[in-house]
This record gives structure tokens, C-alpha cells and sequence, in this order.
């Protein structure tokens, strides 16, 4: 620890400045959104076993939900471009705009150079938890997900069920890429259900067990065309650890819904940024 300077209250009572001030980005049309939802038909569902990962497909347009039908668990989300998986969710930069966990409005945005909403959240059962007295939150963007490499690197064991190998595993499956070509497209994931900030001593990512319960649910709606994967965590409720045989795991439910013909006259899918690429060469 090094010796304070004489101004140090100073420089620490210097207020903060908002890195993105979000007010000028495009907002979605929330209330469209949920009128579309309410016409919706379902179309589709995939059942994630425990410790497993599955894909599913949405055009854009459609709704998707994310459920817990059985139990408390945790999932770990991965979002491509349908056509182009080199487009994918970005974890950082939606963090940068909209705060390190995500809630209703919120838009899940797509890598450089696309930049553009993925996905737009319309419903949450979980938004009444807010902000808890540890300062944990649910819906991060703040982990990358368990791997099996940081997985030895602290415990020198081989584990195969972490989130990145089951997204990995499953993306190989839906698309006939190899296991190495699949892995390179698996990215940092929305922690659905997940409950996680930082400590206010040392500034450490926490996760505490999940507030959800049998029944809740949160739903997206699809801005463009969107393959996706998702693991049910192998910490389960992630209260205990998150990468482990022990604990008690429940399947997640994915649903897919199609608005009725004409409920969302007017809407666009959103094109990819409009930035020139010339980075002033």
C-alpha cells in the first residue's frame, strides 16, 4: 500500500461521468413489442437437459422465452446472426450501455462491425428483485461463463460440462462444425437467472444462489434472424459452485412464439451500424 498524498480525499470525491450516456440510442418499440407478444402463437420449444446445452432458431420478429420448468437454474445464453456467425452477442458493449446486468428494454447488441440489437427483453419475472443488500443483481453481463480451462487452472481437474464446452458441444451438433471450429464462434454469454455482482471489499464477481423459481421466465424479442445456444449451468441455482456433479440441476425450457399477421406493421429489423469503416485512413 503506498503512502496516500495529501489530496487524496480530493481526488477521490472527484464525482463520476456516465462511460455511454444511453439516452440518445434508438429505443425499442416496447409497447409494439408487447402487443405483438400478445397475439403470439407458439411455435417451437427446446427442453436444455441439466449440465447440457441446445440450440434453437428465431427469425426476426418472433419472441422467444426462457423458462425454468421444474426448478431453479441457472443458464448461460450465446446469440449468433443466423447467416453469419462471425455476428454474435456482445457481452462487453452491451455492459457498456446498459449496466452490468440486463432488464426489461434492454437490448442485447451484436459485435463490430454489425453493432446492432439482437435481441430486445420485454418480459422479466424476475424484475421485482432489483438490487439486493450484498449489491447482487440478476441477468449479468458481467461473467464470461464456466470453461473447462480456468476450471484446471484452479483446480488441475478435467471437466467437461462447463457452459463453454456444452455450448460448444451443442453448436458443433446444430451446425456440423467441428468441436475446434465451434468453439472458436462460442462467445460471453447473458447469465440468465444468474445472481452475481462485485464485492464491495475487494472487488470480486460473486454469484449467490438464484432468485428464480419454478415458473419464472424472461422473453426476448428477436430483432434480426438469431441462432441460439443455451447451457443449463452445472451449478444449477449457482448458490455453491458453478461447475459440478453435485449440484442439483433442473432443465431450462426455450419457446418460441409468432406474432399474428399484422401486429407489428411499422416495425424494421434494425440494419447493421452505419459507420463508413474508413478509421479515418
Amino acid at each position: 500500500m503506498t503512502q496516500a498524498p495529501d489530496d487524496a480525499a480530493r481526488r477521490r470525491a472527484v464525482p463520476p461521468v456516465i462511460c455511454y450516456p444511453n439516452d440518445t440510442l434508438p429505443q425499442p418499440d416496447l409497447a409494439l413489442y408487447q402487443r405483438a407478444r400478445a397475439t403470439a402463437q407458439k411455435l417451437a420449444q427446446v427442453l436444455v437437459s441439466p449440465r447440457q446445452a441446445g440450440c434453437f432458431r428465431v427469425r426476426a420478429g418472433q419472441v422467444f422465452r426462457i423458462s425454468c420448468p421444474e426448478g431453479s437454474q441457472v443458464g448461460d445464453l450465446n446469440l449468433w446472426n443466423a447467416d453469419d456467425l462471425s455476428e454474435r452477442f456482445f457481452s462487453g458493449k452491451s455492459r457498456a450501455l446498459h449496466g452490468s446486468h440486463l432488464g426489461v428494454g434492454d437490448r442485447m447488441w451484436s459485435s463490430f462491425p454489425a453493432l446492432r440489437p439482437m435481441a430486445t427483453i420485454i418480459a422479466d419475472s424476475l424484475g421485482w428483485y432489483g438490487a439486493d443488500e450484498f449489491g447482487g443483481r440478476v441477468h449479468d453481463v458481467i461473467g464470461t461463463r464456466c470453461d473447462p480451462y480456468t476450471h484446471r487452472l484452479l483446480s488441475g481437474g478435467e471437466y467437461h460440462h462447463c457452459c463453454h464446452s456444452n455450448l460448444t458441444r451443442a453448436l458443433a451438433a446444430e451446425t456440423g462444425l467441428t468441436l475446434e471450429q465451434a468453439e472458436g464462434h462460442v462467445h460471453d454469454v447473458l447469465n440468465v437467472f444468474m445472481c452475481t455482482g462485485f464485492t464491495r471489499d475487494t472487488g470480486q464477481y460473486f454469484m449467490k444462489a438464484s432468485p428464480a423459481r419454478a415458473g419464472d421466465f424472461i422473453e426476448f424479442f428477436a430483432e434480426i434472424d438469431l441462432l441460439g445456444a443455451l447451457s443449463a449451468c452445472p451449478g444449477g441455482d449457482c448458490g455453491a459452485e458453478h461447475s459440478s456433479d453435485a449440484a442439483q440441476c433442473h432443465p431450462l425450457l426455450v419457446e418460441v412464439f409468432q406474432p399474428a399477421e399484422g401486429a407489428l406493421d411499422g416495425w424494421v429489423s434494425p440494419p447493421p451500424n452505419g459507420y463508413s469503416r474508413s478509421h479515418g485512413a
